[in-house]
């Protein structure tokens, strides 16, 4: 016991080292002791360069309040909610979409998501040299490791635009390292350096179905075809779509909606990549995410925050059973038998995010779906109308599973848009929407619906932090529009 935890130690003081607030202040991980690598030459300190990449993704500068401010409030999907003079520090500059260089939500992702290819870039120095691991298993834990870089600047590249390719742990010493830190790259090569890991690492990941019950949750084979896929997605590069989202044969439809955003559903024949709550007592798992988007007010449990739109509300047909499965109404009771009382501060809260064990605790057992197998029907239902061909068949698979008849759209331009209604209700809540909007040129109508005003040319993206621009004067440029 003692050796593990000071293994942990060993790894957690890696992270806390290269972390700094000042992002040309990456301290040089190679200087560890030969004595503590040594206590990592076995298969579970090889393991544990990777956990702490798996529990970077727990953390509040990574999946929470601001990642939630970013791609959800900011979209159409949500509201700021929460009390009137309850700004959240800056979610009221999110909703409005007034944001700046300057706003906390804007310089805790990217920071949170340059420090999770921190310890990616960590692992991927270390686990090499020990020489007492098994070498299969250091392999997948690799490509593990590249997965999770893959999907952090995923996120950096989507949110920001062109940033800096971080490729390995640098040296401060060195000055082409420090311009490695600070200069951006533009949005093809980020992608191309996206699709090599993730290229990487579908040659060596096991299917989900490879893995052991106390591996639930890690990178797969799957999860690195539809982020692949994905990736086509957001290049238009329709035939690469199809291809990679037709490799995933293993996942099937949770039959009933609901289940899938239950504690007792998590990690399903639907889910293809989940961040892990981990829920345990004492209490462990994300930190906050549930908690800013619980019920406010008498009878509530949460801060009120990421309230669903009228809007999103408005967006669903007919007997959809998915709105009630996504919108927590005051009132009503949910799937635990908890009443959630008229007495709370909004009228409506994330369903999505609720959790029936441990609902108002600080880290709630709660994963985050980020990738599901009805996203990927969806992909390759937009990918075949966009190529000429019929998508209706992976339409109409996710139209009937929430209740509804086969769509009435056709041709091409008809089908786009209900692909893409699909996409709202099916994803609502998931962080998908804003993205969603921004990929398809859809955000300046729909936000103007919503009386907010899309600028086009400046917020496809987010402005870079100010903190990072001050550090990377010769090297880099703010976004257009941002001072």
């Amino acid at each position: 016991m003692k050796k593990i935890l000071y293994t942990i130690t060993i790894i957690s003081s890696l992270c806390i080292y290269s972390c700094s607030d000042d992002y040309l202040d990456e301290k040089p991980t190679e200087s560890i002791s030969t004595s503590d690598l040594e206590l990592l030459n076995n298969d579970e300190g090889a393991k544990s360069f990777v956990t702490s990449i798996y529990s970077k993704f727990t953390e509040w500068n990574m999946s929470s309040f601001s990642w939630v401010g970013m791609t959800s409030i900011a979209s159409d999907d949500a509201d700021k909610g929460s009390s009137p003079g309850d700004t959240g520090t800056d979610k009221d500059l999110m909703d409005n979409l007034t944001y700046n260089a300057s706003s906390l939500s804007v310089k805790e992702v990217f920071q949170g998501n340059y420090q999770g290819v921190s310890n990616c870039n960590q692992a991927l120095f270390y686990i090499p040299q020990l020489t007492n691991a098994n070498s299969d298993l250091k392999e997948r834990l690799m490509a593990e490791a590249k997965f999770l870089r893959a999907f952090m600047y995923f996120n950096l590249v989507r949110l920001y635009g062109g940033v800096p390719i971080v490729d390995h742990v640098p040296n401060p010493s060195s000055d082409e390292d420090k311009a490695m830190q600070l200069t951006r790259k533009s949005v093809a090569e980020v992608y191309d350096f996206i699709k090599q890991d993730l290229t990487d690492a579908i040659d060596v990941l096991p299917y989900i179905n490879q893995y052991g019950s106390e591996d639930a949750g890690r990178a797969s084979k799957e999860a690195a075809y539809a982020l692949m896929a994905k990736v086509a997605l957001y290049e238009q590069n329709w035939t690469d779509v199809l291809n990679y989202a037709n490799q995933i044969t293993s996942r099937s439809l949770t039959p009933d909606y609901i289940e899938i955003f239950k504690v007792t559903g998590e990690n399903n024949q639907e889910s293809i990549f989940e961040i892990q709550g981990r829920g345990t007592n004492p209490v462990k798992g994300i930190q906050g995410y549930s908690a800013c988007q619980g019920a406010r007010g008498a009878g509530g449990w949460g801060w009120g925050f990421n309230t669903p739109s009228q809007s999103l509300v408005n967006a669903y047909e007919t007997g959809d059973v998915r709105k009630d499965a996504t919108i927590i109404f005051a009132g009503t009771t949910l799937y635990d038998g908890r009443v959630v009382p008229n007495t709370v501060e909004n009228p409506r809260y994330n369903y999505k995010a609720y959790s029936s064990a441990n609902s108002d605790a600080w880290e709630t057992d709660t994963n985050i779906r980020y990738l599901r197998y009805a996203e990927v029907l969806l992909m390759i239902a937009e990918a075949k109308n966009e190529l000429g061909q019929d998508p209706t068949t992976e339409l109409n698979m996710v139209r009937n599973r929430a209740g509804l008849t086969n769509t009435t759209a056709t041709g091409q331009t008809a089908l786009r848009q209900a692909i893409w209604n699909e996409r709202r209700v099916e994803l609502a809540m998931e962080h998908d929407r804003w993205f969603d909007l921004v990929r398809t040129g859809q955000a300046e109508a729909a936000f103007a619906a919503d009386g907010k005003t899309f600028i086009v040319g400046k917020h496809e993206v987010f402005p870079l932090p100010q903190q990072f621009i001050n550090e990377s004067i010769g090297y880099s440029i703010q976004n257009p529009m941002y001072n």
